[in-house]
């Protein structure tokens, strides 16, 4: 793999080179160009201006915060470059937290970190170790292409999962979502539903991931390539209201259970 960053992790009086590279292979996704259906021309992008319907050049475009309703504060590229953050090209770990702490609504994006050649790699994994023997992830800021944002740090085999953070003030309140309420629950339908959970237990690696779309897809793609006749996927039944829930849970134990033994 190919580094995408080299810098440090600091804290305290210790210091780390580290590189850091990207987690995610999108080279197995399919993706689309826009094309013209009379002649399989590629479709552009033009930016109009919705004022005058005139196309306007990239040199004309400016960058408008929009404060009020069609009332805009317009900044100038200067004026941009003067709140950009230099990089110091360091991870500073500013704490240490459980990890349980921080809720899956905060992760934004995920890369892999390792030392940056083999002089690092014992105090790297002296880092993964602590890491590990506390059971703690560290907290830390980075500044990636002019702005700064708060990772965490996790030890994950012999190297560190670095997770981007959301900002709280970018999460909406799951309050806002309506017809939310705290209901009195059956005790025999909750027993029941708790059993129905045991059966469909088992663990995260024994979970089918598989792309169904993305197999059927290629698959669609390859026949068009080929020749061939192209099948299309067949659209699922719709499940019908459960009436009973009783009746349903007690249902999906038994298909559970002889899903399980079979």
């Amino acid at each position: 793999m190919r580094s995408i960053w080299k810098g440090h992790i600091r804290f305290s009086l210790v210091t780390i080179p580290i590189q850091i590279f990207s987690a995610i292979n999108s080279k197995g996704n399919i993706s689309f160009k826009q094309l013209h259906n009379k002649d399989n021309g590629r479709i552009g992008y033009k930016k109009v201006c919705k004022q005058c319907e005139e196309e306007v050049p990239y040199d004309d475009i400016v960058k408008g915060y929009e404060y009020s309703n069609d009332e805009y504060v317009v900044l100038t590229p200067d004026e941009l470059d003067n709140i950009k953050l230099e990089s110091n090209r360091a991870i500073d770990i500013e704490a240490f937290v459980d990890i349980n702490e921080v809720h899956p609504s905060r992760f934004e994006s995920v890369s892999f970190i390792g030392p940056d050649g083999k002089v690092a790699q014992q105090t790297f994994g002296l880092l993964i170790q602590t890491l590990k023997k506390t059971k703690k992830a560290g907290v830390g800021r980075i500044i990636l292409r002019d702005r700064e944002d708060v990772v965490l740090l996790t030890a994950y085999e012999n190297g560190i999962i670095m997770y981007k953070l959301r900002y709280p003030y970018e999460l909406r309140d799951i309050n806002n979502v309506p017809d939310l309420a705290e209901v009195e629950v059956d005790k025999e339908q909750l027993k029941l539903a708790e059993t129905l959970v045991g059966s469909l237990s088992k663990k995260f690696e024994e979970v089918d991931f598989t792309d169904r779309y993305k197999e059927a897809l290629e698959e669609v793609v390859q026949a068009k390539i080929d020749g061939k006749e192209v099948v299309t996927i067949g659209e699922e039944k719709e499940d019908k209201p459960v009436v009973d829930i009783m009746s349903a849970l007690k249902e999906s134990i038994e298909k559970a259970k002889a899903k399980k033994t079979a």
